[in-house]
């Protein structure tokens, strides 16, 4: 899994196309090797680029048979992705679930960045997680990870396994 696309300044589509072409790279030989070529977004993939995101162009030009992706929830809300809309229409495109959640009244940007206190136990910011859970479960997704970052994890992440545990089908 590679969860950071090297960039200097805002993220374009020349970093874009040059992701891609790695991409495309290292998924074929992972997958000859019999592993799962996975990119985790950062949020400034969702920044404008013709009539969609880049994010969009990074899903459209790598190769389905390749590459993967890992839907980090919060840092998609941050660039002003909905996660939910993100798995209905990429599907099984995204093979892994990065489960955060981001404080009410955080007005993201394309920066892939935010103060480790914007991370708070699932089912108290802004996500709407039992929309992501259940669409993730539709597709087949069977890998989840709760990540925290936050100064309070300690408290935190026993707020989330219950959280998670009390959802309703």
């Amino acid at each position: 899994m590679v969860a950071w696309i090297p960039h200097q300044g805002a993220f374009n589509i020349d970093h874009a196309k040059k992701a891609v072409e790695d991409f495309n790279k290292a998924g074929k030989v992972l997958k000859a090797a019999g592993l799962t070529f996975c990119y985790h977004n950062h949020g400034y993939e969702f920044s404008p680029y013709v009539q969609g995101t880049l994010f969009d162009y990074l899903v459209k030009n790598t190769n389905p048979s390749d590459v993967s992706f890992e839907l980090d929830v919060l840092w998609a809300q941050h660039g002003g992705a909905d996660p939910v809309a993100l798995l209905k229409k990429y599907g099984k495109r995204f093979q892994l679930i990065h489960l955060k959640d981001l404080k009410k009244g955080v007005k993201g940007d394309f920066t892939g960045s935010t103060p480790l206190e914007n991370d708070v136990a699932l089912g108290t910011g802004q996500i709407d997680i039992p929309g992501v859970i259940r669409e993730a479960k539709r597709l087949g997704i069977r890998h989840y990870f709760i990540e925290d970052e936050s100064p309070s994890i300690a408290q935190q992440v026993p707020q989330s396994i219950a959280y998670l545990k009390g959802l309703k089908e």
